[in-house]
């Protein structure tokens, strides 16, 4: 018997419930166009939905509570409001053959009173500020606040609000929600000993700091189905003041902890290979996502020996699909990729959004009949 033929980008794949038309995803990237009260515009819909040749989409983080919100123009999903903007952008992306995650992000400390409710506070795990600057309302930069230490019933509100997010997402259409455990915002903050230094059942013990986060997955789950939840990690990752280095056994902990629910994925940000990935990826028993170009491009020659050699399932993509809407058709016929503006990144408003043509695929030349 010939062995099997190596696994391309390009190949289906099955994830969850859904039947993905190829290996690649578009990473979450937060792109700041709803109002201030979190509702997308009606254009957001035209944007999802020019790049559902993805195999599967993951939207910009989005708030799970009013009390979430961490930056201006970002979108919840906790108001009937923001629900039906999202089941447009659901309608529009099913329509055009895609798959589409809502990704759920609360800010924890990374944030300012001034985007949340007068009786909510910016909350962490541990009073712990970010030695970073934070954005206002008023976009001014100011040092980030001192957040208040979550109590249990803080934390149970928090972990119910997660749950009410997801029943929202799928009720709106969305095919399922992927938790925001990276990147330095609330679930990364209790996975780190930098920002976690409780010593209760919440901290103290890598079991501990992960138990937040399992908590989360599993009202989740329990609320739409395992299958239909995927988990972001960034093990080690610095982003926004976070101290996550030498933190492994935290995140095999969390893979222990959450693995027997069978969740959709884990999607797990690195910048290079390393033991611990390799490791859960051998403890994880679904689809495995790699996202490797944070703070960077991932070309077609970079991400496609990650599925090809067993390394992932899935590899996700971020900032070449904001000026490539078509990334996936232009890397299987050989296309040319644009060029985007960082400029347009996080303003509001159409350009720099839905503008960005998809590539004209040139005819085939016709064949003579003599």
């Amino acid at each position: 018997m010939s062995a099997p033929e190596p696994a391309a980008v390009f190949d289906p794949w099955k994830l969850g419930r859904c039947e993905l038309a190829n290996r690649v995803v578009m990473a979450p990237m937060t792109r700041n166009r709803a109002d201030d009260d979190g509702v997308l515009p009606d254009y957001a819909a035209t944007y999802y939905a020019q790049r559902a040749g993805a195999g599967l989409i993951v939207t910009e983080g989005t708030q799970p509570s009013a009390a979430g919100k961490g930056y201006p123009g970002t979108p919840g999903i906790h108001s009937d409001a923001q629900e039906a903007a999202w089941a447009r952008v659901a309608d529009a992306v099913h329509a055009a053959g895609g798959r589409i995650f809502c990704q759920l992000m609360h800010t924890g400390r990374i944030g300012h009173q001034s985007h949340i409710p007068a009786d909510a506070r910016v909350v962490a795990p541990s009073a712990v500020a970010a030695d970073i600057e934070v954005e206002t309302a008023d976009r001014t930069m100011v040092p980030a606040p001192v957040p208040v230490e979550l109590d249990d019933a803080g934390i149970a509100r928090i972990v119910e609000d997660f749950a009410s997010a997801a029943t929202r997402a799928v009720r709106a259409g969305l095919d399922g929600v992927e938790l925001h455990a990276a990147n330095g915002y609330l679930l990364h903050q209790f996975l780190s000993p930098g920002t976690n230094r409780r010593t209760d059942r919440w901290g103290g013990s890598p079991q501990n700091r992960a138990r937040f986060v399992a908590e989360v997955t599993t009202a989740v789950a329990d609320a739409i189905g395992a299958d239909r939840v995927g988990i972001r990690i960034s093990p080690g990752g610095q982003f926004n003041d976070m101290s996550d280095k030498g933190n492994d056994d935290t995140y095999v902990a969390l893979v222990e902890a959450v693995a027997p629910l069978r969740p959709a994925y884990l999607h797990t940000l690195r910048r290079r290979s390393s033991p611990l990935h390799e490791q859960l990826r051998a403890l994880w028993p679904t689809t495995y996502v790699l996202n490797t170009g944070f703070m960077g491009a991932s070309e077609l020659d970079d991400v496609a020996p990650l599925v090809a050699e067993g390394h992932a399932d899935l590899v996700s993509v971020g900032r070449l699909f904001i000026s490539n809407p078509d990334l996936v058709a232009r890397w299987r016929h050989g296309l040319p990729r644009a060029e985007w503006d960082e400029s347009t990144f996080f303003t509001a408003g159409e350009r720099g959004y839905v503008d960005y043509p998809a590539h004209t695929h040139p005819e085939p030349t016709p064949r003579s009949s003599s």
